[in-house]
């Protein structure tokens, strides 16, 4: 049996009814942390001039933009997706190096308005998509991760089997949607260079590609019956190395989404382990930033082929640079939605002490990743001392998990400034699994218009 048949079945056969009660509310917190995420980078220059691109494409009003009004159903994925990944607030995955949310939640959010379908066809379309993309993000993690950025190529199979469990489609047709998913994968990191708004447009295309190919899937269209495996199907083309048997183990008996690890600061993940650290440093020890002479962050190589970037140029550009997501925890003591602005990337003080900052690989770190994204961190004073701290788990991961209290408390900051009534909008998500009427979301979360 091919490994598309495998998933296509696990898929199918999964009911609302086969999700614990623990699976279910987790489920809802992955919901809402997207919905924050989608919301607060909704304003957003790329983000606008996305909206304005549909605009210009116009469609029939199916579902709900996050941006205000309705367009078509793959209108709605794209811009709904972009948004959700642009703040760098959204989830992710440590062992498949995927940001599930941003991908899988708005093709399942679109289409489940679109075709009129509950709350718990939604919550089930959810859990369903997270399994199936991480399950093809760790069999090709982490070769695959070097030139190809996961959420764009794995995320894809997502968001098309989230779809699919949607549609109710059989068995045969679900195949169908993870084939021409897996067709469409694609997502370079070479965008990283320019810190370009390209990364937004690889959600929106994952997000988009997946429903498509769910969409066409129910009129029969047919793919390729062995994408991830065959010898010109995807881990033979993007990864050196693949580990089939990670699709199938355990398939049905746990739930990945509980392995989901949440955003506390407003970067790239694979800066967290070092802030975290080094807000520990300066809190446990009462230090200003002026004592500082030096900082050493040791981590995995992962860190500095993403964000080794000593001279960022652009507000986005700071969120995915090591040195300068340091520095501005040292100086404001937080790396929030708030810190990252244009004043900060002016900052003399911050700027001056982003050249103190050394980043290195050390062979524990590199050696555990990517099922640990660690890091320790020296901090060098004036006067000679010298502190340290390290960490396997930034704060958000399972091993580390926020509460629930503190990623509503997340949502409400991300929303204060752009909901009405950003509390009403946590209070009927968490009341999903009760919802059976058309047009939940634009009705029960009160999005703009």
């Amino acid at each position: 049996m091919t490994l598309s048949k495998k998933l296509a079945e696990y898929v199918c056969r999964t009911s609302f009814t086969d999700l614990p009660e623990d699976v279910v509310e987790f489920t809802k917190i992955c919901i809402l942390d997207w919905y924050g995420s989608a919301v607060a980078g909704k304003d957003l220059p790329p983000i606008q001039a996305m909206k304005e691109l549909v605009e210009e494409w116009g469609g029939h009003e199916q579902t709900s933009l996050v941006t205000g009004g309705k367009s078509s159903l793959g209108n709605a994925v794209l811009v709904n997706a972009a948004a959700s990944h642009i703040v760098e607030l959204d989830d992710i995955h440590k062992s498949s190096i995927i940001h599930a949310g941003t991908v899988v939640i708005p093709a399942a959010v679109a289409a489940a308005e679109a075709y009129d379908l509950s709350g718990k066809d939604l919550i089930t379309a959810v859990a369903v998509g997270y399994e199936v993309c991480y399950r093809i993000g760790e069999a090709v993690s982490p070769s695959h991760y070097y030139f190809w950025h996961n959420t764009a190529t794995c995320g894809t199979f997502g968001s098309a089997a989230a779809v699919a469990k949607l549609l109710n489609l059989n068995v045969e047709q679900t195949m169908y949607a993870l084939g021409n998913a897996g067709s469409q994968a694609a997502g370079l990191w070479e965008f990283i260079e320019d810190g370009a708004n390209t990364k937004q447009l690889h959600t929106a295309k994952a997000a988009y590609n997946g429903t498509l190919a769910a969409l066409l899937a129910k009129k029969n269209f047919t793919s390729a019956t062995k994408i991830l495996e065959g010898r010109r199907g995807f881990f033979e083309a993007m990864a050196e190395a693949a580990d089939p048997s990670k699709i199938t183990k355990n398939l049905g008996e746990e739930w990945k989404i509980t392995e989901n690890s949440f955003k506390i600061h407003a970067s790239c993940r694979h800066t967290h382990p070092a802030i975290d650290c080094i807000l520990d440093i300066m809190n446990e020890h009462s230090l200003s930033y002026q004592q500082i002479e030096r900082i050493t962050i040791k981590t995995y190589q992962t860190v500095l082929n993403i964000t080794d970037k000593p001279n960022p140029d652009s507000v986005y550009a700071c969120k995915f640079s090591s040195q300068f997501c340091a520095s501005l925890a040292a100086v404001k003591g937080s790396a929030s939605l708030r810190d990252f602005t244009e004043e900060s990337l002016r900052d003399s003080e911050i700027l001056s002490l982003v050249k103190k900052v050394d980043v290195l690989v050390d062979p524990y770190y590199e050696e555990a990743y990517p099922e640990k994204w660690g890091a320790s961190v020296e901090v060098l004073l004036d006067n000679g001392k010298i502190f340290e701290k390290a960490t396997d788990y930034p704060k958000g991961d399972p091993e580390k998990m926020a509460s629930k209290e503190e990623l509503i408390q997340k949502f409400i900051s991300m929303t204060a400034d752009k909901l009405e009534n950003p509390e009403a909008e946590v209070e009927a998500i968490f009341q999903l699994d009760s919802i059976e009427t058309r047009e939940w979301l634009g009705r029960k979360l009160h999005l703009p218009h």
